[in-house]
């Protein structure tokens, strides 16, 4: 009986082995390490080739033009920042030289407990490998561009080893796909990353024809709310949203929302969490009819918003 358990547990680590080395060969010569200097000094973090452009956490280019981008084969190339979204925390460059590009994923396909590969140059140690599992899906944390502070949605954890200078590496899952970008900026002792999705590959199409990611803004705070039981089963949603704050002239009260309505839905997508309406409040909003539907003193109100951009 012993000796079989231990024929399938060296079965069992040998398949994760070969996973992660496959994944591990695909990915490592698409992630270069950064060296940047800024007013503040020099940094340095990881990045991975896509389609002709390298793809890297804000915070590892902030204050930087340019910097030096080093691959697995030695090669190093110049690089320039095309546009970096510190609300994301993603950064387009433009660097030189032929460099085999990773595939990109959908992060929106992942499971908890799924297989995945970091890679990046964690602490100058160029090239370096750790493997885990996916964590927790749909976290959240705080970033700041200025006096904004705005939740990075549906991030990733996971228990794959991250440390300064894997920021800006890939997260791949185990088909060879990139689905995050690491970002070692948390401090807690997490390893998360921002997914690849289809938000963030909007995001990312904008960095790359604009060099900065244009926002809508509605110009309301909302927080989520149970709604009322009957509502819920009629809707097929537990949650809305119930405004808070409405600023006044903004495209919101234009449209005629007022403090403790409840939004339930936004175009076509229903509205139980404060992130669902987020992410539709990019370039393309802007100046857009945004159909809202709303609950108020038990009826159902339906307004039309025409998103402003956020400046």
């Amino acid at each position: 009986m012993d000796a079989d358990r231990i024929d399938a547990d060296g079965e069992a680590l040998d398949a994760y082995s070969r996973v992660v080395t496959r994944v591990a060969a695909g990915i490592l010569p698409s992630v270069a390490a950064l060296a940047v200097r800024t007013g503040r000094g020099t940094g340095a973090g990881s990045a991975v080739a896509f389609d002709g452009f390298l793809l890297t956490s804000a915070h590892v280019v902030a204050g930087a033009r340019s910097g030096t981008a080093t691959f697995a084969d030695g090669m190093q190339s110049r690089f320039d920042v095309i546009g970096a979204d510190p609300l994301s925390d993603l950064a387009a460059l433009r660097a030189g030289g032929a460099v085999p590009p990773a595939t990109l994923g959908d992060a929106d396909r992942l499971r908890v407990g799924q297989l995945v590969v970091a890679v990046g140059n964690p602490m100058g140690l160029a090239g370096s490998v750790t493997a885990g599992v996916v964590s927790g899906l749909g976290r959240s944390i705080p970033a700041r561009d200025g006096r904004r502070v705005r939740p990075i949605d549906d991030v990733i954890q996971t228990d794959a080893a991250l440390n300064p200078g894997n920021s800006g590496g890939a997260l791949a899952a185990s088909d060879g796909t990139v689905v995050g970008i690491n970002t070692a900026v948390a401090g807690y002792g997490l390893g998360l990353a921002v997914p690849i999705n289809a938000t963030t590959r909007r995001i990312i199409g904008e960095l790359r024809s604009a060099g900065r990611v244009r926002r809508a803004w509605l110009g309301i705070a909302s927080v989520p709310v149970p709604l009322p039981p009957p509502l819920a089963a009629r809707l097929g949603q537990l949650h809305g949203l119930r405004v808070v704050e409405v600023v006044p002239g903004s495209p919101a009260g234009t449209a005629g929302i007022f403090l403790d309505d409840i939004i339930v839905s936004a175009g076509t997508e229903p509205t139980e969490t404060v992130q669902t309406l987020l992410k539709l409040m990019l370039g393309p909003a802007i100046g857009t009819r945004l159909p809202l539907t709303l609950y108020r003193r038990q009826a159902m109100v339906d307004v039309i918003t025409v998103p402003a951009e956020l400046t």
